[in-house]
């Protein structure tokens, strides 16, 4: 990678150092000419350009998350106790794998308190 300095070397300064003013018509002022500010002839940082670009190119991302409603997408409530189990919600039913399973608790999988 090459440094600043090396740059310097590859880019010409601004060659028009006079601007022409124009009026409202889009006629040139006679005799009416202004200096181009000295930040217009400063060499032109590639290092920034880059940088620039690849700020304005995170603008086009697309947002994601996690649904809202995700660990929360089951009909689970406590067996309460006296089941030599735990007090965590667990998912009602019968037939399913699932049934039986801790719900929504963070210790939980697919839970999420």
């Amino acid at each position: 990678r090459r440094s600043p300095e090396h740059f310097a070397e590859d880019i010409k300064m601004a060659a028009r150092p006079l601007l022409s003013v124009y009026s409202e018509k889009g006629e040139v002022e006679a005799g009416k000419n202004v200096s181009l500010p000295a930040v217009f002839r400063a060499p032109i940082r590639p290092d920034i350009v880059s940088f620039v670009h690849f700020e304005m190119k995170k603008n086009g991302r697309q947002p994601y998350a996690v649904n809202k409603e995700a660990g929360h997408q089951t009909s689970a409530e406590s067996w309460g106790t006296g089941r030599a189990v735990a007090r965590i919600p667990r998912v009602r039913g019968g037939g399913t794998h699932r049934s039986g399973q801790g719900a929504f608790g963070n210790m939980c999988r697919g839970g999420r308190m």
